[in-house]
């Protein structure tokens, strides 16, 4: 996050990556007027999905993650601006190229599929606290989606299998009795 070089692309990353939001097209979309700072949540219009029906919107809550990266920018955007992002509005503008050269700054390696590996990492890290139905709602996709494309094994699901007795007691094993 330190490495972002403005206001602007720290907001891209932590709607990215806290909102779990798709980049550029839900990102890009996304107005002031679809955050609902009284019920903490936001409207999303997700392009990807509009052809389905009842899939054109879905509300996404303001995480606390993302809460002060949402203040900063309303903070700092003009009266009337009608987008979060201002920048970038063009339809060659090529998010990836810059986040890589922000990666790279941060003295990390980019990694394969960018922003769509941000989204998946938030969508695991939701199916430790929530439903996975809920998180879905959330995420803009289905069960089978989430479990094909996003959800990962983590070094704490590792961990924790490790250091848990994953069975309440150890039964003793069933007798085949065939004849």
């Amino acid at each position: 996050m330190e490495a972002c070089p403005d206001q602007q692309w720290r907001l891209i990353f932590a709607l990215c990556r806290y909102g779990g939001l798709r980049c550029p097209s839900e990102v890009l979309g996304l107005r002031w007027a679809d955050i609902d700072w009284a019920r903490s949540r936001m409207v999303v219009h997700s392009p990807k999905t509009e052809h389905h029906q009842g899939k054109d919107i879905r509300i996404v809550p303001i995480y606390p993650e993302l809460l002060p990266h949402l203040q900063e920018a309303f903070d700092h955007a003009a009266a009337g601006t009608e987008y979060l992002i201002t920048r970038y509005r063009k339809k060659n503008s090529n998010l990836r190229t810059s986040f890589e050269r922000i990666i790279c700054k941060a003295q990390l390696k980019p990694w394969p599929k960018l922003f769509q590996n941000l989204r998946s990492s938030r969508e695991t890290e939701l199916t430790q606290k929530f439903p996975l139905h809920v998180v879905c709602a959330w995420m803009g996709n289905s069960q089978l989606v989430a479990a094909k494309h996003y959800l990962q094994v983590t070094d704490d699901h590792f961990k924790s299998a490790a250091s848990k007795n994953t069975l309440d007691k150890i039964q003793e094993p069933v007798a085949n009795e065939q004849k």
